[in-house]
């Protein structure tokens, strides 16, 4: 029996020794550039200890082209769109961007050709509260990739931008357009009918961002009254707003649009079939652009113009043909700040007994009061009302 006794306090001391033994500590190698290989091997091909590798981020892309180019050139590694760009001033020029697809855009050069470009993927969109990193109308430094293909190598600021709430992601803002100097609110009289709340939409996103908008009522020959435009637009004329009736097909106040959009940048913007490639193809018609027609069922346009583009015109300026946009949100637009939108409304807010008035049910309004008189046009009250309703507190 002690001999049992024995054999336990023996395998018990055994254990105890064994637990209290220090451990074989992972070594974590901080040295990674003496283990790479002298024939161009991977830190994977290579016969290493069972150690924590610490590398930095696109190190071994870096060193195998290195080794590469020191084995003496035979293979040309792929240009690393991720890396910073290296700065060649042979190579070096300055554009325009006429268009943009997904990761390419097109630069208008200061020589007079264009240049299909790739945007580099150094170039983030992250902390700017947009989606796009490239938007038609950007100035952009480029790099040349033979004669015929380019890369983005920086978007010089914007001076002005005409923006959207991005359709996924709302909280952030799509560019639709860069560097321009005015908006030219395009609507129909018919075909589709006049849309008040969305020009007012625009007219409220252009004077937030600086930019001079201009109202364009196309399609006015439909009017079976011609008196009955000028009646209904007359509102926009007393709130100080550029107004311009136009037939693009009797060619009704062409001369007069050409003439403002002469000498500047002009971003056109509307719903799909109102006209806006038709009246830029009266105005210029070498610019070859594609005309659609009306939905006879539902009176609404069909999308001719899928992306924005940028054309520039003969006797001077530029012009940009945007998609026609059906939902025009308010980005960062607060209730207690739309009154200040509409400058006849803004005129008679100090009047309303309260000092936070929205001009909706409160008592002794200044504003109601005046849309009841007439001296408020019923229809721009009523575009207030419902763009009021969907914006957050």
């Amino acid at each position: 029996m002690w001999e049992h006794i024995r054999a336990d306090q023996a395998l018990r001391q055994i254990r105890k020794e064994k637990k209290s033994a220090p451990k074989e500590e992972r070594v974590r190698q901080k040295g990674w550039a003496s283990h790479y290989g002298e024939q161009g091997e991977t830190f994977d091909d290579l016969d290493l200890p069972d150690i924590e590798r610490v590398v930095p981020l696109g190190e071994q892309e870096r060193r195998r082209a290195n080794t590469m180019r020191v084995a003496g050139g035979a293979i040309s590694p792929s240009p690393d769109l991720s890396a910073p760009p290296v700065a060649h001033k042979a190579t070096e020029a300055s554009g325009t961007v006429i268009e943009v697809s997904q990761g390419l855009c097109r630069v208008s050069l200061t020589e007079g050709d264009s240049l299909l470009c790739e945007v580099r993927r150094s170039l983030k969109a992250n902390d700017t509260g947009f989606t796009n990193i490239v938007a038609v109308g950007d100035e952009v430094l480029i790099s040349r990739n033979g004669a015929e293909r380019g890369y983005v190598e920086a978007v010089l600021p914007r001076r002005s931008v005409l923006t959207r709430p991005d359709p996924f992601y709302t909280h952030l803002r799509q560019v639709i357009v860069a560097n321009v100097d005015q908006v030219l609110v395009v609507a129909s009289w018919r075909e589709p009918a006049f849309w008040p709340e969305l020009v007012d939409r625009y007219l409220i996103a252009a004077a937030r961002t600086g930019l001079t908008p201009i109202i364009c009522v196309n399609k006015v020959d439909l009017a079976e009254d011609p008196a009955e435009p000028q009646t209904v637009l007359h509102a926009y004329c007393e709130a100080g707003y550029t107004v311009l009736l136009t037939s693009a097909q009797n060619r009704l106040g062409v001369d007069g649009l050409r003439r403002l959009l002469q000498g500047r940048t002009t971003a056109l913007a509307g719903l799909s079939g109102v006209g806006k490639s038709s009246l830029l193809s009266a105005v210029e018609p070498g610019l070859h652009l594609r005309v659609g027609e009306v939905n006879e069922r539902h009176h609404e346009g069909r999308h001719t113009t899928t992306q924005s583009s940028l054309h520039r015109l003969a006797e001077g300026g530029f012009v940009v043909d945007t998609p026609g946009i059906r939902e025009f949100g308010l980005s960062g637009l607060r209730r207690r700040d739309l009154a200040g939108c509409y400058p006849e409304i803004a005129m008679l807010h100090g009047d309303c007994q309260f000092e936070d008035c929205m001009h909706m049910r409160e008592p002794d309004c200044a504003v109601r009061l005046a849309v009841r008189r007439g001296s408020v046009s019923p229809m721009r009250y009523d575009s207030y009302r419902k763009i009021l309703a969907s914006l957050p507190g």
